[in-house]
């Protein structure tokens, strides 16, 4: 059973940045592709960003010169850099992980693995 652990969200002025990072863990066999989804309130959940064991990166197109996702060498963990943060990125951001689907957007509720979630606020 993969257990996700997020941590790094919070509260930030526009403008500024945020770092999430998320750990999978209890499981011999993580899925291929991490990434991160969020959902806005009354809105369907988005893909920001994901990437593969190999280094395949994907991001959202409204983040995409803004977020940066890394994975560590070896680790299942990985880490969303989020600059220049505006109102719109406010929203409940979740660790996925799964097959290539998590990679082009269509990660699902049901046959993925999805940790909590944490709470990001962009607001001055």
């Amino acid at each position: 059973q993969v257990e996700l652990a997020e941590s790094g969200g919070g509260l930030v002025q526009p403008g500024g940045s945020l770092r999430l990072s998320c750990t999978a863990s209890g499981s011999s066999e993580i899925d291929n592709t991490m990434g991160w989804y969020r959902q806005a309130p009354g809105m369907k959940d988005v893909l920001v960003a994901a990437i593969t064991r190999g280094g395949a990166r994907n991001y959202g197109d409204s983040v995409r010169d803004r977020f940066s996702i890394s994975r560590d060498e070896g680790k299942d963990t990985v880490h969303l850099q989020m600059n220049t943060l505006k109102s719109e990125d406010t929203a409940v951001y979740y660790c996925v992980t799964g097959g290539l689907e998590v990679l082009i957007g269509r990660a699902s509720r049901t046959t993925d693995k999805w940790g909590q979630g944490t709470q990001v606020t962009v607001s001055s």
